[in-house]
């Protein structure tokens, strides 16, 4: 038995090589090598590191420090109008004027001709408006428009070589999409910090404003007002305009003016050089429950038409009292306050979309945006 095994191992070392030598002469399969497989984790610490850097390394230079000067009339203590007080103590009758500076953000959305966003409460005050770039050039800024009702100003500096950040449409935003705020909190110089989007559609903070605000929970302080809200990818969402607090710092709730309402203030200030309110010449309220129960309507979204002046877009459309509008230009209607906005941020003469319920129908009727 022990004479066998050599011999068989002899044959089939034979077999095997007469096998290879038959697959070679007959052009068949060749023997290759194989490259050993990478190791599945990183090989240096820049592959191992997850960050925005790059990101903000190109939106950075888009955001501006605004420096805001304005002369305001002296506060004394009331005992210092009484004149023979004054005269005692040998106080002037008309102490002179001082000399303020606030301090707030703005986004480069336009470099070519220079234009730069912020909000209306930054610069509302303004005898001069100073804007400094992150590489350290400062200049005059003129004020192309502010308007109270959106919290949003345009400015623009006579600058070179800009960089600007691009607006994204703000309508496709999601609850729990990343954001970034970047602004100068503070005075402390340019800042960022980062969260989600914690909700849609707020109002209720601008006294008869046109409000559509995002929530975030990214910090925003004071300083960071008109500072940039941007997406993972570095587009301009939404413009850092206000937060909710009892002690003035950051709480983990603030709020940004959407990019869609921005847009439209810039592009109405640009074109027209104010900002022209679009109206249906409709009265509208929220769908309540209790409206919603006895009109046999869909409890929730919508804005339903109590009142239509005559001779107006809305009649002339064909709109009338207990339609509920359900979507402008298809996309859906939140409240009341939502499709004001909507509306109020449209060009005067644009047409619109409107969806609606009608007792138990659904039709789309079509109005031309009035004034």
């Amino acid at each position: 038995m022990s004479t066998a095994k050599p011999t068989i191992r002899a044959l089939a070392i034979l077999a095997v090589v007469l096998t290879m030598a038959a697959c070679q002469a007959s052009g068949g399969p060749e023997v290759r090598s194989v490259a050993p497989a990478r190791a599945a984790f990183p090989e240096t610490r820049q592959e191992a590191v997850l960050s925005i850097a790059p990101m903000l390394e190109r939106v950075t230079p888009a955001v501006v420090n605004v420096a805001v000067e304005f002369v305001a009339p002296p506060q004394r203590h009331p005992i210092f109008e009484d004149p023979v007080f004054r005269r005692y103590f040998g106080i002037p009758d008309d102490p002179p004027p001082q000399l303020n500076i606030n301090a707030g953000s703005g986004v480069v959305v336009d470099a070519a001709n220079g234009y730069v966003l912020s909000n209306h409460h930054v610069v509302s005050q303004a005898d001069r408006i100073v804007v400094t770039l992150k590489d350290g050039r400062q200049f005059d800024a003129t004020l192309i428009g502010s308007d109270p009702g959106t919290d949003v100003a345009v400015l623009q500096i006579p600058a070179e070589s800009l960089t600007d950040i691009p607006l994204v449409d703000s309508d496709t935003l999601r609850v729990g999409d990343y954001a970034v705020a970047i602004g100068n909190p503070f005075g402390l110089g340019q800042t960022v910090t980062t969260g989600i989007v914690s909700a849609l559609g707020r109002s209720g903070l601008i006294d008869g404003g046109y409000e559509d605000f995002i929530q975030t929970d990214a910090a925003i302080n004071p300083g960071n007002s008109g500072g940039a809200l941007v997406n993972s990818r570095g587009e301009l969402i939404g413009l850092n305009t206000a937060i909710l607090s009892r002690t003035g710092a950051n709480v983990g709730i603030s709020f940004a003016v959407p990019s869609n309402i921005a847009r439209g203030v810039l592009d109405q200030f640009v074109r027209f050089g104010d900002v022209q309110r679009g109206r249906l010449g409709i009265t509208i309220s929220d769908v309540t429950p209790e409206v919603a129960a006895v009109l046999t309507l869909p409890d929730g979204q919508g804005a339903l038409v109590t009142k239509v002046d005559n001779g107006s877009a809305g009649s002339a459309a064909g709109l009338e009292i207990g339609d509920l509008i359900l979507t402008v230009n298809d996309r859906i209607v939140q409240n009341a306050s939502d499709l004001r906005a909507r509306i109020g941020l449209m060009r005067l003469g644009e047409p619109v979309r409107l969806g609606i319920i009608r007792g138990s129908e659904r039709i789309t009727l079509t109005a031309t945006v009035g004034r």
